[in-house]
């Protein structure tokens, strides 16, 4: 009992160090990881030793692949490609569609783009369309910004999803085909379908966002933009389908459909399809690479002390018998691994701390209780995104960029995230039946 009761209390503190001391993720996860081991009776000498152990596993096998992620995002959007897609959907699909156009566009600009650097480079295309069309800007954005949070939070290479990954022994290929199956019915709810009932909240968008940051023709071409922001679903889905119907290909292709090799071709296609191949210079395209290792700097070290603290639960036994005690509640394991995520995200705010620290205290209930641990990873992700509030940027992005009361934010982007953790972990559940 004490041991559950010292893990509850590093949590509890890490909680606190965080979402009320404002203090930096990295140095909340070693801190409260410090004080696991200590109350779990952890040999002090040995204390150091396996928080570096845990540090170095986990960022071991992440840290190339959510930095080609990142680098490879920020091309995407510097080139101008993930704007002419969102231009190609919405000529091709005509005003009359443009709900759609826009859900379809916050997904597929998501799935290359960190969910803030979408959110920014997106929302001049919203309050253009806003001011051209007429429509409701919250109505009109609702489908695109519901797109770029479940990209986010469900699908690799996106830092939490990919983290989770690695935590509980998933197959990255696997989650994000069952996550693309449980993403695209739970974007055409919380997107289009719940939007329709925000055309009567009024947006004040500032006057700033009227302009277009680029004129269309220095676009890339709608082949090339399309093409090369799918390139790693593409390469991942495709490999993972071969093995599947072919089992016996598996060994040949594990080189091939390794994430690293599958985000290193992607980016290389992405320098020289949209950057040398368009009369960048190589430092020019290494240049926006630079910026976007700057970036995800701070999301590593969140992955960093959450593998700290895992590492704690595990080498003091807590973790398989944390796992034991889970596993015999009487809550299915997806259920009870969604519900920890959602409790951590309530207190901390940000998505990606809530999944990789859920990760370290459900991880165990994979090995206990036999579930799929693809399915793990994309319910402790519907978990992580549910009840935006207060403490999450997201939530204060969108309220000042939309110029927005509280009540209506809570009314909308609130709602929406919420919509999305529910209805993501009934898909979650309804396709643990069939896999």
């Amino acid at each position: 009992m004490w041991n559950l009761f010292a893990v509850l209390l590093a949590v509890g503190l890490l909680t606190i160090m965080i979402a009320w001391g404002k203090v930096q993720p990295l140095l909340a996860f070693v801190v409260a990881a410090m004080a696991a081991a200590l109350m779990l009776g952890m040999p002090l000498a040995k204390i150091p030793g396996v928080i570096e152990k845990g540090i170095g596993d986990l960022l071991g096998s992440l840290v190339v692949v959510i930095c080609l992620g990142a680098v490879f995002g920020k091309l995407i959007a510097d080139t101008g490609a993930a704007r002419r897609i969102a231009i190609s959907l919405i000529d091709t699909l005509g005003p009359n569609r443009m709900p759609v156009a826009m859900t379809v566009t916050g997904f597929v600009v998501g799935l290359p783009l960190y969910y803030n650097v979408g959110f920014v480079l997106m929302i001049p295309l919203i309050f253009s369309l806003v001011y051209q069309s007429g429509r409701p800007a919250v109505a009109l954005g609702m489908p695109l910004l519901a797109g770029l949070s479940i990209a986010h939070g469900f699908l690799p290479p996106h830092p939490s999803p990919t983290a989770l990954v690695a935590a509980v022994h998933a197959d990255l290929g696997k989650t994000l085909l069952y996550g693309l199956v449980v993403a695209i019915p739970t974007l055409i709810i919380a997107g289009p379908v719940f939007a329709m009932t925000l055309r009567k909240i009024q947006a004040q968008p500032a006057a700033i966002f009227r302009g277009e940051p680029k004129p269309v023709h220095e676009l890339p071409s709608a082949f090339a933009s399309f093409f090369t922001a799918l390139l790693p679903v593409l390469l991942l889905g495709a490999s993972t389908l071969v093995t599947l119907l072919r089992p016996e290909l598996a060994q040949p292709l594990a080189f091939l459909s390794s994430p690293l090799v599958v985000m290193l071709v992607s980016y290389v296609v992405a320098i020289f399809l949209l950057g040398i191949g368009r009369g960048q210079t190589l430092p020019q395209v290494m240049g926006s690479a630079q910026e976007a290792l700057r970036e995800i700097a701070p999301i590593l070290l969140i992955i960093a002390g959450a593998g700290g603290l895992k590492q704690v639960l595990t080498e003091s036994g807590i973790s398989a018998q944390l796992g034991t005690q889970l596993a015999s509640l009487p809550v299915p394991p997806l259920l009870l691994a969604w519900a920890v995520a959602t409790l951590i995200r309530v207190c901390l705010g940000s998505a990606t701390v809530a999944g990789v620290t859920a990760a370290g205290v459900v991880g165990p209930l994979v090995q206990v209780s036999g579930v799929n641990p693809n399915l793990m990873v994309l319910a402790v992700g519907a978990g992580s995104l549910m009840f935006s509030h207060v403490n999450d940027s997201a939530f204060w992005m969108f309220k000042e960029y939309f110029g927005l009361s509280l009540r209506d934010t809570f009314r909308s982007w609130t709602m929406m995230e919420t919509l999305v953790g529910i209805f993501g972990i009934i898909f979650v559940l309804l396709l643990s039946l069939f896999v």
